[in-house]
């Protein structure tokens, strides 16, 4: 059974296999090999994931983790952005465990956080566009497209492009 609960420091090292195998199996098609590496170690190194998973505030509601037989099969997070405004920053899971509602319940649990904590109204993500995982789920939940930016941590002479979408909660 799944159990979707707020991190604690036992799930360090699995937060960063799911992030990091749920990055490879989403970007391997889209982005070159070393972008990809660089986003894995600039954001799901231990050290960064044991400070977030022991940090909650309104910024960063902490992470999220699906738990199954003492092991993590999905991970996710998000903060509020505006007084009533909030953004899911994180979400991936177990590349062979995706279909099974899990995505699902870790967004149902950070919506709920940042609507009862935090008292948000809207809620926004961004995706790397082509990203053909993520965008169908958005939209299946309800989020519309607002627009694209470039994306997070490109550098010079990258021209990767992330979608804005939306959604009142």
């Amino acid at each position: 059974m799944i159990h979707i609960l707020k991190a604690n420091e036992n799930h360090v090292k699995g937060i960063r296999k799911i992030c990091s195998d749920g990055n490879w199996a989403t970007y391997r098609d889209i982005y070159a090999k070393e972008y990809i590496e660089r986003v894995i170690e600039e954001f799901y190194n231990e050290e960064r994931i044991l400070k977030e998973v022991t940090t909650s505030n309104r910024e960063w509601g902490g992470y999220f983790v699906a738990v199954e037989d003492d092991k993590v099969v999905g991970a996710g997070g998000g903060g509020m952005v505006s007084e009533t405004e909030g953004e899911l920053y994180v979400l991936y899971l177990d590349p062979l465990r995706r279909n099974e509602g899990i995505g699902t319940r870790l967004l149902d649990a950070i919506t709920k956080q940042q609507k009862e904590e935090f008292n948000a109204r809207k809620q926004w993500v961004s995706v790397q566009q082509g990203n053909q995982k993520g965008i169908p789920f958005y939209e299946a939940k309800g989020f519309v497209y607002e627009g694209e930016q470039a994306g997070y941590g490109n550098k010079d002479g990258e021209d990767y492009r992330s979608v804005r979408y939306f959604r009142f909660i």
